[in-house]
């Protein structure tokens, strides 16, 4: 397990960056290591869809664990492939719980965001997003596993504060969260280039972008700065879309 997260951290390089596409169950995880992918994520809404709750922590962390351990089962057999898993804000868990729960069912690193769901979809403080890092930081380091935390901010999401000052404010909350611990950063949203090179250019760690696997240019993201690309639940959606098209002409 300490092997696999350190590899998973290696892999995070600002203009070569590592893709981990968004899976959420073992069919989608084998899809994926089968194409050739070295490490994979798991989505919170993607994983909420395919078992008919819906995002938001309206399923359980238990729920999450119970679908991680399958995929990580079903790519053991490749052999150190690193997981990592969304928890979107933590499901009101101590961070101790969180950690403990990940490495039991063989994940290696976790996305954390700042939207409190069990809260009112308050937005914590930056102050409170960072000390939520810093206790998983804490926590893994006590289990000896560096497990690889994505600290995410939904300020683009939520549209808070005005446009002008948008990205300075996701600037400044993950410059915290990475002082107290996180690895990556992930200012999450589909962002135009010259703000997310801004992005980059701003924050201290390697940055996580969103990619519509379908329509984006895998080679777009590199010259950004960008560290890390993930899916989202676009992968899924584009999926779908197709399967969709397919069922019609027997429908």
């Amino acid at each position: 397990m300490a092997g696999r997260a350190t590899a998973l951290l290696k892999l995070h390089q600002p203009g070569n960056p590592v893709i981990l596409p968004t899976v959420w169950d073992a069919w989608s995880a084998r899809l994926a290591t089968g194409a050739g992918f070295v490490a994979l994520t798991v989505g919170s809404h993607p994983l909420a869809d395919s078992i008919g709750k819906p995002d938001g922590e309206g399923m359980s962390f238990e729920d999450v664990l119970t679908r991680v351990a399958q995929i990580t089962a079903a790519v053991s057999e490749i052999g150190g492939i690193p997981v990592s898993v969304d928890v979107e804000s933590g499901y009101g868990l101590p961070a101790a719980r969180l950690i403990e729960g990940l490495l039991s069912v063989g994940a290696v690193g976790l996305n954390i965001e700042d939207t409190v769901h069990s809260e009112g979809n308050r937005l914590r403080s930056s102050g409170e997003h960072a000390e939520l890092v810093g206790a998983l930081r804490t926590a893994a380091d006590a289990a000896g596993v560096h497990v690889v935390v994505n600290a995410r901010t939904d300020v683009f999401l939520r549209g808070e504060g005005d446009q002008s000052d948008r990205v300075g404010l996701a600037v400044a909350r993950l410059t915290e969260a990475a002082a107290a611990g996180a690895d990556v950063l992930y200012p999450v949203g589909r962002h135009a280039p010259e703000t997310l090179r801004r992005l980059t250019a701003e924050l201290p760690l390697p940055v996580n972008a969103i990619a519509l696997p379908d329509q984006d240019d895998p080679a777009s993201f590199g010259p950004l700065g960008v560290g890390r690309i993930s899916f989202g639940p676009y992968l899924q959606s584009a999926l779908a879309g197709r399967a969709t098209e397919i069922l019609a002409r027997w429908a």
